[in-house]
């Protein structure tokens, strides 16, 4: 038996560095390093085939090809940001007095901005042919699979287009199995792409039908995901799947010494309390809120800031042009789009909290990134944020801002966390406690189905 760890999104973006990326590149990194029982093998598919990736990222000293290829990839994003751009430059526009009064000058924008955006999505798109023609060779070579392999769906596979691939292996004797993440455009589709949620729903219909097995990254997503399961495809057909979960480390993996801090990040710490929020900036994110709260604070003449972390998102027009011309921008709150690995653990060894207002999560990532590194945590109280951070984290209600400047004002007049438990005493997983949890688990309900028993489900 063989544990096939499926990392195609990755392999191909090796430099996207947000959650899943994240997760995804810690676990295959992590694989060699773990004792087990079973041989875990990293795969992409491509043309409909399987290759074993022998490495992620590109060397050093890679090859002019490879090297190339990689510069592509980065420029299909490049330009998929600056297309996301035309759309915040034309909805700040429409919000004036000037377009919003005159349908003709609106009229005008709009054929502007589509002919900018269809600008850059053409390239785009030759960008991507360009991609999806390339093997490269040096990185990873072709795998036969066998009947008792496992292919482990761990990368954000509703995105892919390698489902017949998957099926014929199945046929032939492969196991599938799921890793979820979330459920959020099925559960909150308000807060998503609308293409997105499509594409989703399109990709949990094919899984749940597919796969063998579900692992989550939480307890309350699998719980969520049996339910979801059941309801699609009847109990009795749900009872022959398993469903199972694990936790993630909290390592930051990318962290390169020899960069430099920006001075500017070190003096917006030194000045004076930071309170931190880490996360693509979109709705469910609920930067909104955080920004009312702190508004409140600052109104009450507290001399503290609040930072935003992470790349601009989806929906997000409106709050980001709000952030762009607030009056407190570059004096009280702060906005970073571009942070290194070694600039994100700055700010979590030096800022005064973080901050975490989501309205709904599938884990909470960087909860655990700051609270490993001494960072207390104040959150909004949603079952997963109780299910990583039991007592040690501040809660707060998500109907009422003033719940959340109630418990900042009593850190800053207190310098006491209000939190019930003490943080000294919270422990978490590394990246290879979390890997080594997951083909454990993987393995001990593939075991268990093998005897034609139900997998096990934790309590």
């Amino acid at each position: 038996m063989r544990f096939l760890i499926e990392c195609t999104y990755v392999y191909e973006h090796p430099q996207d560095n947000s959650g899943i990326q994240r997760v995804v590149r810690n676990v295959v990194n992590n694989l060699e390093r773990l004792e087990m029982a079973v041989e875990c093998v990293p795969v992409m598919f491509k043309h409909g085939e399987v290759y074993r990736v022998d490495r992620l990222g590109l060397a050093e000293k890679q090859k002019i090809r490879p090297r190339l290829q990689s510069w592509l990839s980065r420029q299909h994003d490049r330009l998929g940001r600056l297309g996301q751009r035309v759309n915040l430059y034309q909805a700040a526009r429409e919000r004036t007095d000037l377009y919003r009064n005159s349908p003709i000058l609106r009229g005008m924008l709009a054929l502007v901005c589509k002919a900018a955006r269809m600008a850059f999505l053409l390239p785009q798109k030759c960008l991507s042919h360009i991609s999806l023609n390339y093997v490269d060779t040096s990185r990873v070579q072709e795998l036969q699979c066998e009947a008792d392999d496992v292919l482990i769906l761990l990368d954000s596979s509703w995105h892919a287009d390698f489902f017949p691939v998957a099926e014929r292996l199945q046929s032939e004797g492969v196991r599938i199995v799921s890793v979820i993440y979330d459920l959020i455009p099925l559960t909150h589709p308000q807060f998503c792409d609308e293409g997105l949620v499509r594409v989703f729903e399109h990709w949990f219909d094919w899984v749940a039908r597919t796969a063998d097995g579900f692992i989550a990254i939480s307890q309350t997503i699998i719980d969520q995901v049996q339910h979801q399961v059941q309801r699609k495809l009847g109990e009795e057909a749900a009872s022959q799947r398993w469903f199972d979960y694990f936790h993630l480390g909290s390592d930051l993996d990318q962290i390169n010494p020899r960069t430099a801090i920006r001075p500017a990040v070190k003096k917006m710490l030194e000045q004076r309390p930071i309170y931190l929020m880490v996360s693509t900036i979109e709705p469910r994110k609920n930067h909104s809120y955080l920004l009312d709260a702190f508004e409140q604070l600052w109104g009450q003449d507290q001399n503290i800031g609040v930072c935003f972390v992470g790349k601009i998102g989806w929906k997000t027009e409106q709050l980001i042009d709000r952030v762009r011309q607030h009056p407190q921008l570059n004096t009280h709150l702060f906005m970073w789009n571009d942070l290194t690995d070694r600039e994100l653990e700055y700010c979590y060894m030096n800022a005064r909290s973080l901050v975490f207002p989501s309205y709904v999560e599938g884990f909470g990532l960087p909860l655990v990134e700051a609270m490993q590194r001494g960072l207390p945590v104040m959150a909004s109280d949603i079952p997963v944020f109780r299910e990583i951070g039991g007592d040690t984290i501040a809660y707060f209600d998500l109907s009422d801002p003033v719940t959340l400047t109630n418990l900042v004002r009593q850190f800053e007049s207190s310098d006491v966390f209000p939190a019930q438990g003490d943080m000294s005493t919270w422990k978490w997983l590394s990246w290879q406690d979390s890997t080594r949890q997951l083909i454990t688990r993987v393995h001990e309900n593939t075991e268990i189905s093998n005897t034609g028993g139900p997998g096990a489900r934790r309590a």
